[in-house]
């Protein structure tokens, strides 16, 4: 039973990784060196091929655009765990956190694996290659991070859930300042009567900050994907590695709102109960 002093043992375990993540800040620089030499020696094609993403990034907010993911899958797969044959997606915020985790981490296990096998298919013809590898990464990206959205009740169909899930992306390959940066960012959307997200418009601070800082994070392993044939086992690694670290990512933020909202609705109930009758 999910009680109050479980979820908020639950939620200490939540902001203990996020302190965690601020500690990778050396390595996250060194990583990044590399691309400001490669952009040197670029292809113009591929240039222009990253250039292409700002507009489908921003398109993915406006609309979804062509990266907006169907929720059938994800149902069948919280039906299958939660055992409620009619399970619908207004239902799937009040399932136990227990169905929602195991949805996640299946999910978590089935995206790792699919990027294994795109990174190595586009690992095979070094830099050229490379410029398919980005831009189906970050389809991938997206759609794992709203599966997991759905898988804890939480509908990408609505534009603030996009904004959310675009914050995601950029607080796993953002540096210790971002990160901390981001997490003030989220905390309106911790606050279920704060409908208003108007000012996280502003925050993204436009697409193209999005799309060059996750570029960037690719850093010193995606170097190594730019060599023919060798780049197979580089990209299936580094891809395989950034979608779990991104699913976990996921995981961890939309699993804090909810615990949030809980021990909110725990609260809730504790005033009511404790209200003296009017009889």
């Amino acid at each position: 039973m999910e009680t109050n002093d479980w979820l908020q043992k639950e939620l200490q375990f939540i902001e203990k990784w996020e302190k965690d993540q601020k500690g990778l800040w050396f390595w996250e620089r060194i990583g990044r060196i590399p691309f400001k030499l490669l952009d040197k020696i670029t292809p113009a094609f591929i240039q222009k091929k990253i250039g292409l993403l700002l507009d489908e990034l921003g398109s993915f907010v406006q609309t979804g655009g062509q990266y907006l993911t169907q929720e059938k899958l994800i149902l069948a797969k919280l039906r299958k765990h939660s055992q409620h044959e009619d399970l619908i997606m207004s239902d799937v915020s009040s399932l136990p956190l227990s169905t929602m985790d195991a949805v996640g981490e299946e999910l978590k296990t089935n995206r790792s694996k699919l990027a294994t096998i795109q990174g190595a298919t586009t690992g095979i013809g070094g830099i050229f290659t490379l410029a398919v590898d980005i831009p189906v990464l970050l389809g991938l990206s997206l759609k794992t991070l709203q599966e997991i959205a759905i898988a804890y009740g939480y509908d990408p169909k609505n534009r603030d859930e996009r904004i959310f899930i675009v914050k995601c992306l950029q607080f796993s390959s953002a540096d210790v300042v971002g990160k901390q940066a981001i997490l003030n960012e989220l905390s309106t959307f911790y606050k279920r009567e704060n409908a208003k997200n108007n000012e996280m418009i502003s925050q993204l601070q436009g697409w193209r900050e999005v799309v060059y800082t996750y570029r960037d994070q690719f850093g010193w392993k995606k170097l190594l994907q730019m060599v023919p044939i060798a780049g197979m086992v580089f990209g299936a690694l580094t891809n395989r590695s950034m979608i779990h670290d991104l699913a976990e990512t996921g995981m961890m933020l939309y699993r804090k709102r909810r615990i949030l909202e809980r021990l909110e609705d725990h609260e809730r109930a504790d005033i009511k109960t404790q209200a003296p009758s009017n009889i």
